[in-house]
């Protein structure tokens, strides 16, 4: 299972919504919305990822929720 659909299954199990997708250069963008104890956690989660994933860095931007989401994501490319 990919990074993208890992985080896709740790995010519905935290009632989260939102999307992943991959970026260019091997990058991995996450938007996510939910409660701050799901977000708190899901953030712990990307920090190290699934077992086999190699994560480099993280930088988490907190903005306010559109709360336009209904569900969690694996978007194509972006």
């Amino acid at each position: 299972m990919s990074y993208r659909a890992s985080a896709r299954e740790r995010a519905l199990s935290l009632g989260l919504a939102g999307w992943v997708r991959n970026v260019v250069g091997g990058g991995v963008e996450i938007l996510a919305e939910g409660d701050p104890a799901g977000i708190s956690a899901f953030v712990d989660w990307c920090r190290h990822g699934p077992r086999w994933a190699s994560v480099d860095g993280l930088d988490v931007l907190d903005e306010p929720a559109a709360g336009e989401l209904a569900d969690f994501s694996v978007r194509r490319d972006g």
